[in-house]
Protein backbone atom coordinates (compact mmCIF):
# COMPACT_ATOMS: atom_id res chain seq x y z
CA UNK A 1 0.00 0.00 0.00
CA UNK A 2 1.87 3.04 -1.25
CA UNK A 3 1.02 6.48 0.08
CA UNK A 4 3.00 8.57 -2.43
CA UNK A 5 1.84 7.32 -5.84
CA UNK A 6 -1.28 7.65 -8.02
CA UNK A 7 -3.10 4.50 -9.13
CA UNK A 8 -1.04 2.74 -11.80
CA UNK A 9 -2.72 2.37 -15.20
CA UNK A 10 -2.05 -1.18 -16.44
CA UNK A 11 -2.49 -2.07 -20.13
CA UNK A 12 -1.87 -5.36 -21.96
CA UNK A 13 0.00 -5.20 -25.25
CA UNK A 14 0.20 -8.14 -27.66
CA UNK A 15 3.61 -7.07 -29.04
CA UNK A 16 5.21 -6.27 -25.67
CA UNK A 17 8.10 -8.57 -24.76
CA UNK A 18 8.72 -7.22 -21.26
CA UNK A 19 7.12 -5.20 -18.48
CA UNK A 20 7.59 -1.47 -19.07
CA UNK A 21 6.91 1.42 -16.67
CA UNK A 22 6.34 5.02 -17.78
CA UNK A 23 6.11 7.82 -15.24
CA UNK A 24 4.34 10.88 -16.69
CA UNK A 25 3.35 14.18 -15.03
CA UNK A 26 -0.30 13.09 -14.69
CA UNK A 27 -0.13 9.30 -14.46
CA UNK A 28 2.01 6.15 -14.21
CA UNK A 29 1.52 3.53 -16.91
CA UNK A 30 2.60 -0.10 -16.95
CA UNK A 31 2.66 -2.01 -20.24
CA UNK A 32 2.29 -5.77 -19.73
CA UNK A 33 3.09 -8.63 -22.15
CA UNK A 34 0.14 -10.85 -23.06
CA UNK A 35 1.13 -13.90 -20.99
CA UNK A 36 2.36 -12.10 -17.87
CA UNK A 37 0.93 -13.37 -14.55
CA UNK A 38 -0.49 -11.22 -11.72
CA UNK A 39 2.33 -12.40 -9.48
CA UNK A 40 4.97 -11.26 -12.00
CA UNK A 41 3.27 -7.86 -12.21
CA UNK A 42 3.09 -7.48 -8.41
CA UNK A 43 6.74 -8.54 -7.97
CA UNK A 44 7.84 -6.08 -10.66
CA UNK A 45 5.87 -3.20 -9.10
CA UNK A 46 7.23 -4.00 -5.65
CA UNK A 47 10.83 -3.94 -6.93
CA UNK A 48 10.16 -0.65 -8.75
CA UNK A 49 8.38 1.18 -5.90
CA UNK A 50 11.26 3.37 -4.73
CA UNK A 51 12.18 4.35 -8.30
CA UNK A 52 8.54 5.19 -9.07
CA UNK A 53 8.17 7.37 -5.96
CA UNK A 54 11.36 9.34 -6.69
CA UNK A 55 10.58 9.73 -10.41
CA UNK A 56 6.95 10.72 -9.76
CA UNK A 57 8.02 13.42 -7.28
CA UNK A 58 10.58 14.80 -9.77
CA UNK A 59 7.91 14.87 -12.49
CA UNK A 60 5.54 16.77 -10.20
CA UNK A 61 8.20 19.34 -9.39
CA UNK A 62 9.13 19.73 -13.08
CA UNK A 63 5.54 20.26 -14.18
CA UNK A 64 4.92 22.74 -11.36
CA UNK A 65 2.16 20.59 -9.88
CA UNK A 66 3.67 20.64 -6.41
CA UNK A 67 2.20 23.73 -4.79
CA UNK A 68 4.79 24.62 -2.18
CA UNK A 69 2.46 26.64 -0.02
CA UNK A 70 2.02 25.49 3.57
CA UNK A 71 -1.58 24.76 4.64
CA UNK A 72 -3.58 27.20 6.76
CA UNK A 73 -5.83 24.32 7.84
CA UNK A 74 -4.92 20.76 8.83
CA UNK A 75 -7.50 17.99 8.67
CA UNK A 76 -6.76 15.09 11.01
CA UNK A 77 -8.48 11.71 10.97
CA UNK A 78 -10.08 11.90 14.44
CA UNK A 79 -11.12 15.57 14.52
CA UNK A 80 -14.55 16.78 13.37
CA UNK A 81 -13.17 20.13 12.25
CA UNK A 82 -9.72 21.04 10.88
CA UNK A 83 -7.08 22.81 12.92
CA UNK A 84 -6.34 26.40 11.95
CA UNK A 85 -2.59 26.65 11.32
CA UNK A 86 -0.66 29.83 12.11
CA UNK A 87 3.05 30.32 11.38
CA UNK A 88 4.74 32.71 13.77
CA UNK A 89 7.92 33.50 15.70
CA UNK A 90 7.99 31.37 18.86
CA UNK A 91 10.43 29.31 20.94
CA UNK A 92 8.62 25.97 20.63
CA UNK A 93 8.53 24.10 17.32
CA UNK A 94 4.75 23.79 17.56
CA UNK A 95 1.95 24.47 20.04
CA UNK A 96 -1.43 22.73 19.85
CA UNK A 97 -4.34 24.73 21.26
CA UNK A 98 -7.07 22.07 21.36
CA UNK A 99 -9.66 24.39 22.89
CA UNK A 100 -9.51 26.85 19.97
CA UNK A 101 -8.70 24.19 17.33
CA UNK A 102 -5.48 26.00 16.51
CA UNK A 103 -1.96 24.85 15.71
CA UNK A 104 0.89 27.34 16.09
CA UNK A 105 4.04 26.52 14.12
CA UNK A 106 7.43 28.19 14.47
CA UNK A 107 8.37 30.11 11.32
CA UNK A 108 12.04 29.07 11.65
CA UNK A 109 11.51 25.81 9.71
CA UNK A 110 7.74 25.59 9.31
CA UNK A 111 7.57 22.59 6.93
CA UNK A 112 9.84 20.53 9.19
CA UNK A 113 7.91 21.45 12.35
CA UNK A 114 4.54 20.81 10.72
CA UNK A 115 5.66 17.28 9.89
CA UNK A 116 7.10 16.85 13.40
CA UNK A 117 3.72 17.76 14.86
CA UNK A 118 1.90 15.25 12.64
CA UNK A 119 4.34 12.47 13.66
CA UNK A 120 3.91 13.27 17.37
CA UNK A 121 0.13 13.40 16.95
CA UNK A 122 0.16 10.03 15.15
CA UNK A 123 2.33 8.40 17.84
CA UNK A 124 -0.21 9.42 20.46
CA UNK A 125 -3.53 8.80 18.71
CA UNK A 126 -2.98 5.94 16.20
CA UNK A 127 -2.20 3.24 18.85
CA UNK A 128 -5.34 4.32 20.74
CA UNK A 129 -7.38 4.09 17.54
CA UNK A 130 -5.92 0.68 16.62
CA UNK A 131 -6.89 -0.61 20.08
CA UNK A 132 -10.39 0.76 19.57
CA UNK A 133 -10.78 -1.03 16.21
CA UNK A 134 -9.22 -4.20 17.69
CA UNK A 135 -11.81 -4.29 20.50
CA UNK A 136 -14.62 -3.49 18.07
CA UNK A 137 -13.88 -6.36 15.64
CA UNK A 138 -12.46 -8.86 18.15
CA UNK A 139 -9.00 -9.30 16.62
CA UNK A 140 -6.08 -8.81 19.03
CA UNK A 141 -2.55 -7.57 18.35
CA UNK A 142 0.64 -7.49 20.41
CA UNK A 143 2.49 -4.16 20.03
CA UNK A 144 1.86 -1.07 17.90
CA UNK A 145 4.66 0.99 16.34
CA UNK A 146 4.19 4.27 14.45
CA UNK A 147 6.75 4.98 11.73
CA UNK A 148 7.20 6.89 8.46
CA UNK A 149 7.84 4.26 5.76
CA UNK A 150 7.84 5.53 2.18
CA UNK A 151 6.03 2.61 0.60
CA UNK A 152 3.61 1.14 3.16
CA UNK A 153 0.52 2.22 5.05
CA UNK A 154 0.98 -0.57 7.57
CA UNK A 155 2.39 -4.03 8.29
CA UNK A 156 1.93 -6.95 10.67
CA UNK A 157 4.58 -9.41 11.86
CA UNK A 158 4.18 -13.11 12.65
CA UNK A 159 4.23 -12.09 16.34
CA UNK A 160 1.18 -9.86 15.67
CA UNK A 161 3.13 -6.62 16.12
CA UNK A 162 1.51 -3.95 13.94
CA UNK A 163 3.20 -0.95 12.34
CA UNK A 164 1.10 1.99 11.13
CA UNK A 165 2.26 4.84 8.91
CA UNK A 166 1.98 8.15 10.77
CA UNK A 167 0.61 9.77 7.57
CA UNK A 168 -2.66 7.93 8.26
CA UNK A 169 -3.70 10.80 10.54
CA UNK A 170 -3.82 13.00 7.41
CA UNK A 171 -6.38 10.65 5.82
CA UNK A 172 -10.11 10.35 6.34
CA UNK A 173 -11.03 8.18 9.34
CA UNK A 174 -12.53 5.51 7.02
CA UNK A 175 -9.10 5.05 5.39
CA UNK A 176 -7.36 4.80 8.78
CA UNK A 177 -9.93 2.24 9.91
CA UNK A 178 -9.44 0.17 6.73
CA UNK A 179 -5.67 -0.01 7.29
CA UNK A 180 -6.23 -1.05 10.93
CA UNK A 181 -8.71 -3.74 9.83
CA UNK A 182 -6.29 -4.90 7.10
CA UNK A 183 -3.38 -5.33 9.51
CA UNK A 184 -5.53 -6.89 12.25
CA UNK A 185 -6.83 -9.42 9.70
CA UNK A 186 -3.20 -10.45 9.16
CA UNK A 187 -3.13 -11.69 12.77
CA UNK A 188 -5.46 -14.45 11.51
CA UNK A 189 -4.26 -14.91 7.93
CA UNK A 190 -0.62 -14.06 7.18
CA UNK A 191 -1.12 -13.68 3.41
CA UNK A 192 -3.45 -12.02 0.90
CA UNK A 193 -5.54 -15.09 0.14
CA UNK A 194 -9.29 -15.05 -0.53
CA UNK A 195 -9.82 -16.10 3.11
CA UNK A 196 -7.86 -13.03 4.24
CA UNK A 197 -9.92 -10.66 2.07
CA UNK A 198 -13.12 -12.29 3.33
CA UNK A 199 -11.98 -11.47 6.88
CA UNK A 200 -11.31 -7.85 5.86
CA UNK A 201 -14.72 -7.57 4.16
CA UNK A 202 -16.43 -8.90 7.29
CA UNK A 203 -15.27 -5.80 9.16
CA UNK A 204 -15.17 -3.27 6.28
CA UNK A 205 -17.81 -3.85 3.59
CA UNK A 206 -16.37 -0.96 1.49
CA UNK A 207 -12.75 -2.09 1.74
CA UNK A 208 -12.27 -2.20 -2.06
CA UNK A 209 -13.27 1.46 -2.34
CA UNK A 210 -11.07 2.47 0.61
CA UNK A 211 -8.15 0.49 -0.82
CA UNK A 212 -8.52 2.23 -4.20
CA UNK A 213 -8.53 5.69 -2.59
CA UNK A 214 -5.40 4.89 -0.57
CA UNK A 215 -3.59 3.59 -3.66
CA UNK A 216 -4.21 6.88 -5.46
CA UNK A 217 -3.41 9.10 -2.46
CA UNK A 218 -0.51 11.52 -2.87
CA UNK A 219 1.01 13.05 0.25
CA UNK A 220 1.54 16.85 0.49
CA UNK A 221 4.98 18.11 -0.53
CA UNK A 222 5.94 19.08 3.04
CA UNK A 223 5.39 15.47 4.15
CA UNK A 224 7.27 13.76 1.30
Amino acid sequence: MTPNLPEIQISNHARATRLRLRVEPTQIRLTVPKFCTKRQINDFLQQSEQWMIETWQKQQEKSGQVDKVLPIELKLFNLEQPLKVTYQTQKKSYILDEQDHQLLISDREPALYLKAFVIAYAKHYLPIYLQQVSSEIGLKFAECAIRQPKTRWGSCTSKHDIMLNSALVLCDVAMARYVCVHELAHTQHFDHSSVFWAEVEKHDANYKHHRKILKSSVMPWWWA
